[in-house]
């Protein structure tokens, strides 16, 4: 009896998504450490959708390894005192660029 009833008021569905595995381990290992089940992740956010009619996404603002290695060129150009000066025209620039 109990069965029938819960299966005629259960007002869950199903939803299906397909995405890339080692995505779905990555964010089941994210929600674990954060104490809850994926569908509970999942389910939260889609409430935090319908509730605000907004769909954040952010970026990490760690650089990579390769901005590091840009930045630390450039801090290091900076400190050398060799950086090009403003010019005034185009021809002074192409002067200062063959110098």
């Amino acid at each position: 009896k109990y069965i029938l009833w819960y299966m005629a008021n259960n007002s869950k569905t199903l939803l299906t998504v397909k995405t890339d595995k080692q995505l779905k381990q990555a964010a089941q290992a994210v929600a674990g450490e954060l104490g809850i089940s994926l569908g509970t992740l999942v389910n939260s956010y889609l409430k935090q959708v319908v509730r605000t009619k907004e769909i954040t996404l952010s970026a990490s603002l760690r650089p990579t390894r390769a901005l590091e290695a840009s930045i630390a060129a450039a801090e290091a150009e900076l400190a050398s005192g060799k950086l090009a000066q403003p010019t005034a025209n185009i021809a002074a620039l192409a002067r200062s660029l063959r110098a």
